[in-house]
């Protein structure tokens, strides 16, 4: 898993007018191709009456699965530029479709290309641009006496926590960045002298900043 990547935080669509052309971008981030195919066809459904309607997605760590087409538009002119806008901007698990409503002005090969990159870009602006890191989950148990005293020590380290559980003791979810899990558990068994149980959960995700 990636310890870091962008993508956008919704869906999204925003319109743009070029030379009496009508280009509407939209943006959704998925997880999967069939995610990816069906949000392209959705589109192609609500605006079925469209000159065109191109689209590009990214999908995987490292990019592995890059699809794009040109609608009809001439070949390069459309689906690539598409791509090319979520690659320059490093994003990642997102489907992106650029609709046109041709306003009977040729822009040439080259304004086509401009244009579909703007859809593009206004797309990804209306879908907000996000960072999610990944995180572990630290589930550290400690009798009463320690709890206010880890409490503060994660506060003054800005360490992320999520859910604390009151039993005859008490458990609280760290979330710690996944580079730092290790060094982050062997700082709690200093900090409570070895008497806290911690386990390590499950990697997740979150928005850096958030």
């Amino acid at each position: 898993m990636l310890e870091r990547y962008k993508t956008v935080r919704h869906e999204g669509n925003k319109e743009i007018v070029i030379r009496k052309s009508r280009f509407i971008g939209h943006i959704r981030p998925v997880e999967t191709e069939e995610e990816a195919i069906a949000f392209i066809d959705e589109i192609k459904k609500i605006h079925r009456g469209a000159t065109h309607n191109c689209s590009a997605y990214l999908l995987g760590e490292r990019d592995e699965i890059q699809r794009q087409s040109d609608d009809g538009e001439p070949s390069g002119t459309a689906g690539k530029p598409i791509l090319e806008v979520l690659k320059n901007r490093e994003l990642k698990n997102v489907a992106v479709v650029v609709t046109r409503y041709f306003g009977g002005i040729m822009l040439g090969a080259g304004g086509l290309i401009r244009a579909y990159a703007d859809g593009a870009v206004a797309a990804v602006e209306a879908g907000d641009e996000i960072l999610r890191v990944l995180h572990t989950q630290v589930f550290v148990t400690i009798d009463y006496t320690w709890h206010g005293k880890l409490e503060n020590e994660l506060r003054g380290r800005d360490v992320r926590t999520g859910e604390t559980t009151f039993t005859d003791k008490v458990t609280l979810l760290c979330l710690p960045p996944f580079a730092d899990t290790d060094r982050f558990i062997s700082w709690i068994t200093d900090l409570t002298q070895g008497q806290a149980d911690i386990v390590q959960g499950d990697p997740v995700y979150y928005i850096e900043g958030e």
